[in-house]
């Protein structure tokens, strides 16, 4: 059993937008009427999206868009931990802290984050932010990172310092949209000072190699 809870302080009831109807119908579209329940993550995650979390008032609007038990929408909820079940503000900071990028300073990130936002998971006095440690994200080589997950989308923030944490926080704050990606400008995972890919074309392309006569077999004839 999951030992998930939704928030004690629940708005009094929820509709989906305009823009979330259309993608609802992109999903449904996807299942037969009788097997219809399967789109309960896709719809969570829409209003997941809308709203920055999963009310119960949400719930029950699923359950009952999917002919489903309400409990059953519950359950999904509580198991993913993918779903907030209470509120994040407007900005959600997922903070990895697993070994690759505590190792790499993902402390230091904490620091920032509990110093300008508050304790983990908690949502900053004017509504805009939260944060909230996870487990890896998947990009341990370009650690330390964060994912902000906001209505822009779910986009990874790498290479960071205590620095330029405290800036992108400055400027979620502030309105601003901070650009994703590495901070300090390297492409992908490429090494840290540059890439070390070769470039010369002739040192791969084959261009370079040498006939080899290999035994028992017959030289092939050229065409006259």
């Amino acid at each position: 059993m999951s030992a998930r809870k939704i928030a004690l302080d629940q708005p009094e009831s929820f509709s989906f937008s305009k823009e979330s109807e259309k993608e609802i119908k992109f999903w449904l579209n996807k299942y037969p009427e009788a097997k219809k329940a399967s789109a309960v993550i896709p719809m969570l995650w829409i209003a997941q999206k809308q709203e920055g979390w999963v009310s119960e008032p949400a719930m029950r609007e699923i359950a009952d868009r999917l002919n489903m038990p309400k409990i059953r929408v519950l359950e999904v909820s509580t198991f993913y931990t993918m779903f907030n079940l209470t509120p994040t503000g407007e900005s959600l900071i997922q903070l990895c802290g697993t070994t690759p990028c505590w190792l790499r300073g993902a402390d230091d990130l904490k620091k920032v984050c509990i110093d300008k936002i508050g304790a983990n998971g908690q949502v900053s006095d004017d509504g805009k932010l939260a944060w909230m440690e996870v487990e890896c994200l998947g990009a341990c080589a370009n650690g330390p990172m964060v994912q902000i997950s906001n209505t822009a989308g779910d986009h990874y923030y790498e290479d960071l310092t205590a620095e330029t944490m405290g800036k992108i926080i400055d400027d979620l704050a502030a309105g601003k949209t901070p650009k994703p990606g590495s901070q300090t400008g390297r492409s992908c995972s490429e090494p840290q000072g540059g890439s070390t890919a070769l470039t010369d074309g002739a040192l791969y392309d084959g261009s370079l190699a040498k006939a080899v006569k290999l035994p028992n077999t017959k030289p092939k004839k050229e065409k006259a």
